[in-house]
């Protein structure tokens, strides 16, 4: 498999997210995903806009090359989350990633429903 298809597919796994969620994101059902994926249909700008708000790079979806990120870019907040995540061991980098990974999935699942506020 190659082509836009599998680029779908490794960014979708890149944010660590399932077919189910990732087709969410998209507006598709999980079939619909399942085919974009193996190259049986061709995603909509509709389903490329809503994914690349999730954080998918759309021009390496399309084209197979990397939108570049000047580091100049980050925030504050995003600069001190990557200086410690560098620092960190490799065992607590990947625990981190599942955590993240998580969280990810569990955002994208509650999209669009409202959050549950903390009870002082």
């Amino acid at each position: 498999m190659s082509g836009i298809g599998s680029r779908i597919r490794e960014e979708r796994e890149r944010l660590g997210l399932t077919q189910r969620v990732f087709g969410d994101i998209g507006g598709v059902e999980p079939n619909a995903q399942g085919k974009y994926e193996n190259g049986e249909r061709t995603p909509k700008a509709d389903y490329l806009a809503a994914v690349a708000e999730r954080g998918v790079d759309v021009l390496y979806v399309l084209t197979g090359v990397r939108t570049p990120t000047p580091l100049g870019h980050l925030t504050q907040t995003e600069e001190r989350v990557l200086g410690c995540y560098r620092v960190l061991h490799q065992e607590d980098q990947n625990a981190l990633h599942r955590l993240v990974t998580t969280l990810a999935e569990l955002s994208a699942f509650t999209a669009g429903k409202p959050r549950p506020t903390a009870k002082n």
